[in-house]
């Protein structure tokens, strides 16, 4: 062989989605050689332990915060292996593992980490990073803050007139500043806080509701504004400072970027590694009846999964 073909033979033998293909493929064969579930011959009838094993059940019995396991206790530990791995057997040969949904997620779980140690990537060049952040600088838009006061009414207290009483309230804090006794004592008390300070869009949804955090974010600091609903009752608010969101710079989360990059390129890989072995099955969806609906979509696979 040519040494430039025996480099490029090379190089693609490293390919982590050809590994990945490869051992597909000597599985399948397997499969295709030996009926599902069974060894051939006396090898089902042979359970070997090695030296190895030895150390892996004591590891994993100190593991558990014992001391070095006695000679007494590895024969027992290796019994409770031997056990595990009759039954196993057994269970294979009775053919209990067709069919059931646990296992077959198990499996899947399986053939998930084996193509997460598959798809070793390389490490990525800073300019390759600041290339692909330029193209989605979107996803790491740093999200407005606000700083605000409230004064509170409740629904209890005032019911169908709630609006109306935060409404003249603020008539009468009007030119007052935000830690006027005067305010606060027109409001009714409120079960979490007076003052947030520094606080982003999400929080502020999550604690009064999305359509109050949009509101707040529209108001302009430096006096009594409002009133605005949220599910607790109506508010008078005071906003101390706002910072607007905004995206970052490539340095200010370059190792978000990488993280990113990172996952980004290895779904990717496990996508088109699916995709690879998805086109070797003929799929066969039964036919909807005449009266029934259209067949509904198969949902995607968990984010990271196959």
């Amino acid at each position: 062989m040519r040494p430039a073909l025996l480099t490029s033979a090379k190089q693609w033998l490293r390919e982590p989605l050809l590994q990945f293909l490869l051992i597909g493929l000597a599985l399948f064969a397997v499969q295709r050689v030996l009926p599902p579930g069974r060894v051939e011959g006396s090898d089902r009838k042979r359970i070997v332990l090695t030296e190895d094993d030895v150390k892996q059940v004591s590891v994993m019995w100190q593991a558990q915060g014992h001391p070095p396991p006695t000679q007494e206790e590895i024969q027992s530990l290796l019994e409770i292996r031997i056990r595990e791995e009759v039954l196993y057997r057994e269970a294979l040969a009775m053919g209990l593992d067709k069919d059931d949904t646990i296992v077959k997620r198990r499996m899947v779980q399986k053939m998930d980490f084996l193509a997460e140690d598959l798809s070793d990537l390389r490490e990525p060049s800073r300019e390759e990073l600041k290339e692909w952040f330029a193209k989605n600088a979107g996803r790491f838009s740093l999200p407005g803050r606000v700083s605000f006061r409230h004064l509170y009414f409740s629904f209890d207290k005032h019911g169908e007139k709630t609006a109306a009483a935060a409404a003249a309230a603020l008539q009468q804090v009007a030119g007052k500043p935000s830690d006027s006794s005067e305010a606060a004592a027109l409001a009714d008390p409120f079960m979490f806080q007076d003052y947030y300070g520094d606080r982003p869009f999400d929080y502020i949804a999550k604690t009064f509701g999305p359509a109050f955090a949009r509101a707040l974010f529209e108001l302009k600091p430096g006096s009594w504004q409002g009133p605005i609903e949220s599910g607790y009752g109506w508010h008078l608010v005071f906003i101390d400072g706002m910072t607007p969101s905004r995206l970052p710079e490539f340095e200010e989360v370059e190792g978000d970027v990488k993280t990113a990059w990172v996952n980004d390129q290895r779904a990717e890989f496990k996508r088109k590694a699916f995709e690879a072995m998805r086109a070797g099955y003929e799929i066969v969806l039964p036919k909807a009846p005449m009266d029934a609906g259209p067949v509904a979509a198969v949902a995607p696979a968990e984010k990271g999964g196959f």
